[in-house]
């Protein structure tokens, strides 16, 4: 797997990434000085989400069948590291009681957001990937 395409720019997945880590530092700065904080509702809404992309991702590779490219195979193993990603931090954090502005609370939100925007990134990857956009 390379990390540049044919005209030497980063891939897609490497941009999905580094976009996400900034959105989880911020998210993580912004936790830790209680401008925000997460309701169980928000928690349930994302556990959702990812569950439902998981069902998606699952369903789009039994119809596809074997026909995947390198571009498929870079964009799918972020696409479920995020999926994974987000339900593992949001079952954590709605399993455990964190004070507002705690630090592990906070770094527990902002990798909760980070594997959220993964998910959201990498699936645009997909989508330009499966649409010859590169």
């Amino acid at each position: 797997m390379s990390n540049l395409n044919c005209n030497c720019r980063p891939n897609c997945t490497v941009i999905a990434v580094i976009a996400s880590i900034i959105i989880g530092i911020i998210t993580a700065f912004l936790s830790i000085t209680a401008v925000i904080t997460l309701t169980p509702a928000f928690l349930w809404v994302l556990l959702g989400i990812a569950v439902v992309y998981l069902a998606i991702a699952l369903g789009a590779s039994i119809l596809s069948g074997r026909t995947a490219r390198s571009c498929v195979c870079s964009g799918l193993s972020a696409f479920l590291t995020g999926i994974l990603g987000t339900v593992l931090t949001s079952v954590i954090l709605l399993g455990i009681t964190f004070a507002a502005a705690s630090v592990i609370g906070s770094i527990i939100t902002g990798a909760l957001l980070f594997f959220f925007s993964l998910i959201i990134t990498s699936a645009v990857c997909l989508i330009r990937c499966l649409t010859n956009c590169d």
